[in-house]
């Protein structure tokens, strides 16, 4: 599994944080590193990210800013990507199990460090499973489907 992680300038040091474990787990992760300056704001922070796992460069993608939630606005504004913001494991586990979420989103600002390498594991180690939630990801997939034709 392919890896992107990248954030903005109010969670350089999360990021950092979480890089450096996946890579002491044997993580195939790579930091985008997309405002190596921090000029860049997380709108297209994220967005470049979301094209990045829409283009199929990577699997799945982690984004982090303050709070994690324009992140998670902004990467859904891609077509082909599902980012969810999770705080709690359980709910990680679900992005990936019920979901098929493809973007981890976290706010620096309201998750400390180990519980988000705890979050980080439970996300990269679900897979979709499919069943009851199946139909309600093709529903939700139709649907932005729909959506993003009606803009051309």
């Amino acid at each position: 599994m392919r890896i992107a992680i990248d954030a903005d300038d109010a969670a350089v040091n999360l990021k950092e944080i979480i890089y450096k474990h996946l890579l002491s787990k044997d993580y195939d992760v790579t930091d985008i590193a997309f405002s190596k300056d921090g000029t860049a704001l997380y709108p297209e922070i994220g967005y470049n990210l979301a094209q990045r796992i829409r283009q199929k460069d990577f699997d799945r993608g982690i984004l982090i800013c303050g709070t994690g939630i324009g992140m998670a606005m902004v990467a859904n504004k891609v077509q082909g990507v599902y980012a969810g913001l999770c705080h709690d494991v359980f709910s990680a586990q679900r992005l990936a199990k019920s979901n098929d979420g493809n973007i981890l989103t976290m706010g620096e600002r309201v998750i400390g460090s180990e519980l988000a390498k705890l979050v980080v594991e439970a996300w990269l180690s679900s897979l979709f499973e499919g069943g009851s939630s199946e139909p309600k990801v093709i529903q939700m997939r139709n649907l932005e489907s729909k959506s993003f034709s009606s803009l051309k």
